[in-house]
Formats: C-alpha cells, sequence, structure tokens
C-alpha cells in the first residue's frame, strides 16, 4: 500500500503586513496553518516582527519590499515571495494609502500615486496570483482590502474614494472571471480601525469613545483579520464578489457622520 502524501501547505502574501491589518492577517492566517509572505513599503523592521510572530506559530515566512508607485515592477514581490515559499494559494491585497487634500487643491502627482498605491497595484498583484493558482490547478483566494469609501465618499478624500470605489467593482469582475478556476475574490471594507494609519496603534479600543459609529468605538485590527481569514479559508468556498462592512455599523450612519457625530443623541427617537 502507498503511503498517503502529507497535504500541502498553504501560502497566503498579504501586502502592507509589516502592521495594522496586514499584520493581524498575517498572524491569524499562521495560526490556521498558512506559511505567509509578507510585503513592506517604508517599516523593514516591522516586517521582520510580523515575521517573527509567523514563525512563533510553526510557520514559515518570507519578506519582500514593495513600492506600489514603482508600477509595473513593484508586483514582481508577488512572484519573488510565491517562488520562495514554493506557490500561492491566498493573496490579500492590504497595502493602501490616502490624503486629507480638498478635491479643489490636488495635484495630480498625488492623484497618481493614490491611485497606483490603491488601485492599480492591487489589479497587478491580483493578475499575478491569479496566474499562479490557475497554474497550480487547485483555485485559491484574492481578498482585496477596500474601505467603507468603497461605498460611501468623504470630504478631502477624492483620490482615496475613487480608487477604493473602483476596487470594489475590480472585485466583482475578477470574481466573475476566475470563478471557473476555483478561485474567489471579496473585499473586505473596514470603517475606522486602530491602526498605524489612523494614529491609533496598540489603543485599547474599548476605551475609545465613538458617539457616531453605532459600537461605540473603533475597531481593532484584528476584527478585520478575522473576517479576511473567514475568506481565505475552505469555509468561504461558496462566497465571492461580495464586500464585507467591518465597521461597527459606520456605513449605517454614513462614515462622514459616523465619524464626526460628537453626541449619542442620536440614538433617542
Amino acid at each position: 500500500m502507498n503511503a498517503q502524501s502529507a497535504p500541502t501547505t498553504r501560502v497566503a502574501v498579504i501586502t502592507g503586513a509589516d502592521s495594522g491589518i496586514g499584520r493581524a492577517t498575517a498572524v491569524r492566517l499562521a495560526e490556521q496553518g498558512m506559511d505567509v509572505g509578507i510585503t513592506w513599503h517604508e517599516d523593514e523592521r516591522g516586517a521582520h516582527r510580523t515575521a517573527e510572530e509567523v514563525r512563533s506559530h510553526g510557520r514559515r515566512a518570507a519578506v519582500a519590499r514593495m513600492d506600489l508607485t514603482e508600477l509595473p515592477g513593484a508586483a514582481d514581490a508577488i512572484d519573488r515571495l510565491a517562488d520562495e515559499l514554493g506557490r500561492i494559494d491566498v493573496l490579500v491585497n492590504n497595502a493602501g494609502t490616502g490624503t486629507a487634500t480638498p478635491f479643489l487643491d490636488l495635484d495630480l502627482d498625488t492623484v497618481r500615486q493614490v491611485l497606483d498605491v490603491d488601485l492599480v497595484g492591487p489589479f497587478l498583484c491580483g493578475q499575478r496570483a491569479a496566474r499562479r493558482m490557475i497554474r497550480q490547478g487547485e483555485g485559491g483566494r484574492i481578498v482585496n482590502v477596500t474601505s467603507v469609501h468603497e461605498h460611501q465618499p468623504r470630504v478631502g478624500a477624492a483620490p482615496y474614494c475613487a480608487a477604493k470605489g473602483g476596487l470594489g467593482l475590480l472585485t466583482q469582475v475578477m470574481a466573475l472571471e476566475l470563478a471557473a478556476d476555483g478561485i474567489t475574490v471579496n473585499a473586505v471594507a473596514p470603517g475606522e480601525i486602530a491602526t498605524p494609519m489612523t494614529g491609533q496603534e496598540d489603543t485599547d479600543v474599548r476605551a475609545e469613545k465613538r458617539p457616531g459609529i453605532p459600537a461605540g468605538r473603533p475597531g481593532d485590527a484584528r476584527e478585520v483579520a478575522a473576517v479576511i481569514a473567514f475568506l481565505a479559508g475552505e469555509d468561504a468556498s461558496y462566497v465571492t464578489g461580495a464586500s464585507w462592512s467591518v465597521d461597527g455599523g459606520m456605513l449605517r450612519m454614513g462614515p462622514q457622520a459616523g465619524s464626526h457625530l460628537e453626541s449619542d443623541s442620536w440614538r433617542t427617537p
């Protein structure tokens, strides 16, 4: 009798995994038994701290720099990490940037930078990952991290909203076209999450008050990572083309109102 071969360890690549949602996702997927590829832009030490956490769970980790303003070459990092780890089964397009600039004051270079990082970069990374998944012949998972601003606008965030809205529709097209190859594609749309991007790294979110958010507080990066991990796992095999809001109810209020209301008076009929 031939001995059964050991199951192949799944590999996830997560962009922007040096901190915040990316780091939390890397650790969560490692806990679920995946090896993890990590990209970073500015915080190399943070990326290696993420790798150490992944390895503490008995999984392999690989690290590569990626600057999504340097396209198309930046997407080469996906192939380098997949080569180092032997395959790719999950891609999480998490790296992102934004602005807080009035529409009339925006310059073209800033607009192009945000669109490259938040939309064109995920497009190219998604292509690289999907082509490899198809060659492997075992399907795969792609999760695009968008924002509540995939769905609703915010003053001062014109290029960010345009990019995240575009990424949301790109997710749907990818889902339609890649389904026949067993690849699911979904978006996760965080609201206010305590990360370096919002100036709240290591914040105890339950001690923070946010009257305009129904949950009454910001979110923790691990709460977003849990949803990404579900979508990256076998239990989500029939879920594709959807956008999953992780926002404490912010979208029900409108993100502009949700982040600016200063009292709980709206809770009283």
